[in-house]
């Protein structure tokens, strides 16, 4: 129960109107058109395995696509980004959510952190696309989460487990860009939760999870709009439904594939540049 009572006017201030924060028709072009032509005969150069309850580092040339593919059974992962040439430029999610959406699709981008704040990458292809919002106001591919760590994990429950996305994340990034597990964590950052359904019930306004809807075969697409260096873990709660943050879910491999879009099909294409503040911040 509140401890203070509403002012008099209190129903008057809650129905202030709601205003987007911001307009979406002021963010750069999104060539959609030019991504789909792209995307005709272009050829896979790569695939890698994502085992279950671990994580795997990629890297993708600016102007290629890749995907994350849904293989055996029902799983979600959980995708890092970097700029490939500076790790401490990465995916901002934050920033993500409210350019678009609490969860996102084809035709939404995802962002960089400041000073960059740029597209790193734009959704291509997506099919769950057709969930859209479900009656507990659940969707698809959420960047609302953060991704299950061993530390809430001790908070909450008193025991160590080692696989937690954060966990994955930082292990893959130790192997990937051959550094010390210290420096790794530091660059794991919150992710985009791949196939995972998630929403905030409507009474207690609490981050909920349930069973992706995920088939084998499913897949996210992405176009690389600088060179990326990626992560994805393959959550241990497998397609969320039941627990995370132990072994008691049955989980599956996920594949990342590369395609490079045919020679001459990106004509006029440019990697987008750094945003043009003058970051003096007023000093």
């Amino acid at each position: 129960m509140p401890e203070y009572k509403p002012p008099i006017d209190a129903a008057q201030r809650r129905a202030a109107t709601p205003l987007i924060c911001y307009s979406i028709d002021a963010l750069p072009t999104c060539d959609m058109a030019l991504y789909e032509n792209a995307r005709e005969g272009m050829e896979k150069v790569s695939e890698l395995r994502v085992a279950p309850r671990d994580g795997e580092t990629f890297e993708v040339p600016a102007g290629y696509f890749f995907r994350i593919v849904s293989i055996e059974g029902p799983q979600v992962g959980d995708l890092n980004l970097w700029n490939a040439a500076d790790l401490s430029e990465r995916f901002f999610s934050g920033k993500t959510r409210q350019l678009h959406a609490t969860h996102v699709s084809t035709g939404d981008r995802l962002w960089s952190t400041m000073p960059g704040l740029r597209p790193l990458a734009t959704i291509t292809h997506d099919t769950l696309d057709w969930y859209g919002w479900d009656e507990d106001g659940g969707g698809i591919h959420d960047v609302i989460g953060t991704r299950c760590d061993p530390y809430t994990n001790f908070m909450l429950k008193g025991l160590d487990y080692n696989n937690c996305c954060h966990s994955n994340l930082t292990r893959a990034l130790v192997s990937g860009k051959g550094i010390a597990p210290e420096e790794a964590e530091m660059h794991v950052h919150d992710v985009l939760n791949v196939f995972m359904c998630t929403g905030f019930t409507r009474d207690t306004h609490q981050y909920f999870m349930k069973a992706s809807p995920v088939r084998p075969g499913d897949f996210i697409e992405f176009f690389a709009e600088i060179d990326l260096l990626g992560a994805l873990s393959t959550c241990p709660g497998g397609d969320c439904g039941s627990s995370h943050s132990d072994d008691a879910t049955q989980c599956y491999p996920l594949i990342v594939e590369i395609f490079k879009p045919q020679e001459g099909a990106l004509k006029g294409w440019q990697p987008p540049v750094r945003s043009g503040y003058s970051g003096r911040h007023g000093i």
